[in-house]
């Protein structure tokens, strides 16, 4: 058989993995190893579109290079051999086993890292004399971590997943020890932002690794791991924070990380597989300088820009500084500046940074403002669930967290519970729409939560912010993934990762601004008497002295908080409810095994 007549073979063979396709997207799993009447069992009941040639091409490579080695080449072949091989992309049980617990061991420990300095900050900026930039050292972090996300995704598509992982992960750990050994403030906020763009690069390509080895089937178990190994790593650095800097110090909390971040790298020099990812240099045969030229810096560039400016407004305005700061200002005003440069490249370039479809086209755009606006409204509860418990409650700090407890629970075990749901059921949709209406009840009953609610009754409407939570998100991702192209895998990771970024920090930012001008309002309307002015001025500045206020002016500082809050859970409901509409009218396949 020529090699032309091969190809046409070979194409006309793979043509029914084109037959899952809804709104023009190619297939979920197109393994050039698999059947193509396996690949056509994969969506069962779904419209089949006409494609090009070059589009049949594409939809085959979608998942052919995503992990290969020299000594895995004839793992699809051998498959049927492994209990678990059905699960895997040309890689075999075997390897895949010992570096597949490397990635969760070190995404956990990223994690960690992150949420230690919610209980740090205070001993390090008193360390260094400057309580004033205590937000800096978490602002720092998050701009980057965030901000730097489109160019692992790009590079790593380029150059292959393994360089630029043992790059990010080579980061992590030299700022981590930068972290540990800073003698100024100025010194430790330059390394939490790099550290930022190293732990950034390791828990994104964390997912982008494992969208290379995993079939789309079953994606959904593995992102439970990953789900559980961020619950724990969370729960532990949150927890672990305050206890490390009293028992050993706050640096050593850093150093500790040090072996483990070491022993890490050690192992994935040694287990993670030569080639993963299209690796779009070496299979085109590109030099370095056509490699180099193929990425989209000038759009991946302006991106940082616009995102770094956004968030660092948003992140500052209304909680560290006025909204009228000169700081708060000029970063809007960047943002609004780079905004439209940063559509326009995209829109003209060949690889951009951020794919403009992404944010256009349905469903994979519905599911990213969804995603979005799912974490205005999470983070709209959470944030302001504690105040509540505080203001109108008036129970201590500690009893306040505590009433949260439920929704971590909750959020743990659904993110855990929905990946196997997910590869059992083989649905999408049906969890998407599950997670998107369990959100949208638990925004809606705070709004009826008042001083007198018996508080069992305050922590179980709250709880279902969680299962919203732990089940809409996960399934977003997988869905996600699915309907993106081998080569989208990681752009597509990293897009939904500073919209979600974007979410969480505007559910605060906007919830706060909320807030504080609800509370005005009320104030001013409830607190009466000789005094009013002053006790205003106390209930805005302090939480902690309303309790003891005399209990006439007490009560009318409660009843304002109250309406207050309400009036803020209301906007948590209405994002809630955007998240929901934009889900609940798209068409998602069904996943087949």
């Amino acid at each position: 058989m020529s090699q032309s007549s091969e190809r046409r073979h070979s194409a006309t063979e793979t043509a029914p993995l084109l037959e899952g396709q809804i709104d023009s997207y190619q297939t979920l799993d197109t393994s050039a190893k698999i059947a193509g009447k396996d690949a056509k069992d994969l969506f069962a009941d779904q419209p089949v579109e006409a494609q090009s040639s070059s589009q049949v091409s594409d939809a085959v490579n979608h998942d052919q290079s995503s992990v290969t080695s020299p000594d895995d080449d004839d793992t699809a072949t051998k498959s049927t051999k492994y209990s678990t091989a059905h699960h895997l992309l040309n890689i075999s049980p075997a390897r895949f086993w010992v570096f597949f617990p490397v990635v969760l061991f070190l995404h956990m420990v990223a994690w960690f890292d992150s949420s230690l300095m919610g209980s740090l900050h205070p001993v390090i900026t008193s360390h260094f004399h400057a309580a004033n930039s205590a937000s800096w050292l978490s602002t720092s972090f998050l701009l980057s971590c965030t901000a730097f996300q489109p160019f692992f995704g790009r590079i790593s598509d380029t150059f292959g997943r393994r360089p630029v992982y043992l790059f990010a992960t080579s980061v992590f750990f030299l700022t981590t020890l930068w972290c540990g050994c800073a003698q100024s403030i100025g010194s430790f906020i330059a390394a939490r932002a790099t550290a930022g763009l190293g732990a950034g690069g390791v828990t994104s390509l964390a997912m982008v690794m494992t969208s290379d080895m995993v079939r789309v089937q079953y994606r959904g178990i593995y992102q439970s791991y990953m789900n559980l190994a961020f619950g724990i790593a969370q729960s532990l650095g949150i927890a672990c924070g305050g206890f490390l800097a009293d028992q050993i110090g706050w640096r050593a909390a850093f150093g500790i990380q040090l072996p483990l971040i070491l022993v890490a790298l050690a192992l994935i020099v040694i287990t993670m597989p030569d080639r993963m990812g299209p690796e779009l240099a070496k299979n085109a045969g590109w030099t370095f300088r056509e490699a180099v030229a193929s990425i989209d810096i000038l759009g991946a560039f302006i991106l940082v820009i616009t995102v770094a400016s956004l968030l660092l407004g948003l992140n500052l305005g209304g909680n560290v500084y006025p909204w009228s700061h000169p700081i708060v200002i000029t970063a809007l005003v960047v943002f609004a500046i780079a905004l439209p440069i940063f559509l326009h490249v995209e829109s003209r370039a060949k690889r951009p940074a951020m794919p403009l479809e992404f944010l256009h086209k349905t469903p994979r755009s519905n599911m990213i403002f969804s995603n979005f606006f799912s974490l205005l409204a999470i983070n709209t509860i959470q944030f302001n669930a504690p105040l509540f418990f505080q203001a109108v409650k008036l129970q201590p700090p500690t009893d306040s967290g505590l009433q949260l407890l439920g929704s971590s629970v909750a959020l743990l075990i659904c993110s855990v519970g929905i990946g196997f749901l997910v590869t059992w059921t083989g649905e999408l949709k049906r969890w998407l729409v599950v997670g998107g209406v369990a959100l949208l009840i638990s925004s809606i009953v705070p709004t009826f939560l008042n001083e007198n609610t018996p508080t069992w009754v305050s922590v179980l409407g709250i709880a279902p912010v969680g299962m919203g939570h732990g089940t809409a998100l996960p399934v977003s991702t997988v869905a996600i993934l699915a309907l993106s192209t081998q080569q989208e895998m990681a752009v597509a990771t990293t897009t939904l990762g500073i919209f979600r970024t974007l979410g969480s920090v505007m559910g605060v930012s906007v919830s706060s601004w909320v807030l504080q001008n609800a509370l005005w309002f009320y104030l001013r309307r409830d607190v009466t008497g000789p005094n009013a002015a002053k006790i205003i001025e106390v209930a805005r500045k302090s939480i902690e002295a309303i309790p003891s206020l005399e209990p006439v002016a007490r009560a009318q500082v409660v009843r304002a908080y109250e309406q207050s809050l309400r009036v803020t859970f209301i906007s948590g409901t209405l994002f809630s409810l955007i998240a929901l509409l934009l889900i609940i009218g798209i068409k998602l396949p069904k996943l087949h095994k």
